[in-house]
């Protein structure tokens, strides 16, 4: 009787060859919080060096993000901060409206992001308009500076754009990686 109840000790168990012996059925009964998700792949949106991600999203909301194991830069793992981007979309206190203070105002209101982008889109062109040399073919009013996480060539396409579209000559970026 003592030998039997020995043998049920997950010690002894483990000692003699049973890889399961400390795993309890509840244990057994879970599931990956990632089961029957869809992953997309994405970049961390931290500081340059572009560690891969895996953003595992289920019916249009996030469930998880991890480091992407097929990224050449990270190897599937993460920083600290980029370990928590899952909790930089989903927190519940993450503003999903744009503060605006209009010239002269002392109160702050919010906006949705589409009428935000419009009025930077409208103050952007009539700066342009204002501003622009016919006889140069371009303007110094309005310049860029460009982010880390952009590569060399999201930085060349957006140079392109911006010079050519626009007529800016006041560009820069932190594209050196």
């Amino acid at each position: 009787m003592l030998a039997e109840l020995l043998l049920k000790w997950p010690l002894i168990r483990q000692l003699r060859g049973d890889p399961d012996a400390a795993v309890s059925d509840r244990t057994r009964e879970l599931q990956r919080k990632n089961e029957s998700t869809e992953a997309a792949r994405s970049i961390c949106p931290y500081c340059g060096v572009g560690c891969g991600q895996l953003v595992y999203h289920r019916g249009g909301r996030v469930v998880s993000i991890e480091g992407d194991p097929q990224s050449p830069i990270s190897r599937g793992h993460l920083c600290p901060k980029g370990a928590a981007s899952f909790e930089l979309m989903t927190h519940p206190g993450r503003m999903t409206l744009v503060k605006y203070r209009a010239p002269r105002s002392r109160q702050w209101v919010d906006i949705d992001l589409e009428r935000a982008t419009q009025m930077v889109a409208d103050r952007l062109w009539e700066s342009r308009e204002r501003t622009f040399d016919d006889s140069e073919m371009h303007t110094t009013a309005i310049a860029h500076l460009g982010g880390a996480t952009l590569d060399v060539e999201e930085n060349y396409l957006i140079k392109k754009l911006f010079t050519a579209g626009l007529g800016m000559v006041c560009l820069s970026n932190q594209a050196r990686i």
